[in-house]
């Protein structure tokens, strides 16, 4: 039970503020964090009292407007909308906040809007693609914009190439690629609708790179055990952390499907694991033993009672929503950093499964079904890593015959 000081709120926000604080102890907030909420609510409520403001006249001007005293006022906390979401969210389905008017996009946020659509409708690609692809491209189709018009109809291949070169030059080239890759899929989308005359895909250069030149970097096993052995299992923590980590590290699984696992998708009685990997295939793998104990030591001693949704990993702190891609990528980073081994991020561990399996001796076609790639290529750049392999495709080194090296 959170207090509540009837002196501290009694204002608009009165009849509301006992029910909010109830309402953040049962989303998972400690005792303490939900007090903090209510002492920030008690601020904006003699805000409003003295402004003259009621709950139906809390419209987003009008908070940004208090946010901004606030923030004049030399406050540290609580100065963004952030703040204010859990009260929003708790008011909303009671209907005292007033309708939100429907706001007219700007041109460039309008048509990004339609071509995510089209993504997502007519291309079936999952949300996370579409949101990157739209991403991407943002800085482009905002470059068009002219007065308060977007002009599409003039582009030339001239401009496709400016953006590019001005785009790719300093970054790394699967994030080069994927800008040249959106931009394609963009152009080719403009022209379908008519909003270009001609085609212009082919006008988009493309990156220079050259396949499997890259050398895989796993961990070796003794920096694995390191990093494992970060993790404190007697803390709900350090038990999420552990189980995360031996699925990446193990099964090979990118950050965003251990985000996207579900508890229904782990078959206890079976061994197996389901994962929804790219394209929202949903495939099939043995789950490990001890990767099972991990996870259920998890779900047993560290998942929170109040955890959102059906996740199987969720964040540490309220409200427990579902963990993120970029959250799993940044356990293992924290992880990394904890046992001393630099910057290490959740793919490095995919690498470091695919070498203990070939290292363990199975072929090339297996550690590709792991790894579930779609062509055998994929899997190729890890031949490199098989030296016995390796050894009778090298030459010997000449020698001439008195001994020395020629």
């Amino acid at each position: 039970m959170v207090k509540v000081l009837q002196s501290l709120v009694c204002g608009p926000l009165e009849a509301y503020v006992s029910g909010f604080a109830e309402h953040l102890l049962r989303r998972g907030y400690t005792r303490a964090g939900a007090e903090q909420h209510v002492c920030f609510i008690a601020h904006l409520d003699r805000w409003m009292r003295a402004e003259g403001i009621g709950l139906g006249g809390l419209s987003g001007s009008v908070i940004e407007q208090y946010l901004a005293q606030r923030r004049a006022a030399g406050y540290v906390e609580y100065r963004s909308v952030r703040a204010l979401r859990p009260l929003l969210d708790y008011l909303m389905p009671l209907g005292v906040l007033p309708v939100p008017v429907p706001v007219l996009l700007a041109p460039v946020e309008e048509l990004l809007g339609r071509y995510r659509d089209y993504l997502l409708v007519e291309r079936g690609v999952t949300p996370g693609t579409a949101r990157g692809y739209v991403d991407c491209v943002r800085g482009f189709v905002a470059g068009r914009m002219s007065g308060e018009a977007l002009e599409l109809a003039c582009l030339t291949a001239a401009d496709v190439s400016a953006f590019v070169l001005a785009s790719c030059p300093g970054r790394a080239g699967g994030s080069a690629k994927l800008i040249v890759c959106a931009l394609r899929s963009l152009l080719g989308w403009l022209h379908l609708t008519g909003q270009v005359p001609v085609s212009l895909v082919m006008a988009v250069p493309s990156v220079a790179g050259w396949r499997l030149s890259g050398l895989p970097k796993g961990l070796e096993p003794d920096q694995l055990r390191r990093l494992l052995a970060s993790c404190d299992r007697r803390t709900p923590t350090g038990r999420r952390d552990y189980a995360i980590m031996l699925l990446l590290s193990r099964l090979g699984l990118r950050a965003g499907e251990v985000a996207r696992l579900g508890l229904a998708d782990i078959d206890w009685r079976r061994g197996e694991i389901t994962i929804m990997g790219k394209g929202n295939r949903a495939e099939r793998l043995p789950l490990p033993a001890d990767v099972g104990a991990a996870i259920a030591a998890y779900l047993r001693y560290g998942r929170p009672v109040t955890a959102e949704g059906r996740s199987v990993f969720v964040r540490v702190h309220a409200p427990h929503r579902a963990l993120t891609s970029g959250g799993v990528t940044m356990v293992v980073f924290d992880a990394a950093q904890r046992a001393g081994l630099g910057k290490v991020y959740a793919h490095r561990l995919r690498h470091t499964a695919a070498t203990a399996m070939l290292r363990a001796g199975a072929p090339l076609g297996e550690v590709g079904q792991v790894l579930r790639h779609r062509s055998p290529l994929t899997t190729a750049i890890y031949a490199k890593l098989d030296r016995d392999a390796l050894v009778v495709l090298a030459r010997p080194w000449p020698v001439d015959t008195t001994g020395g090296v020629s």
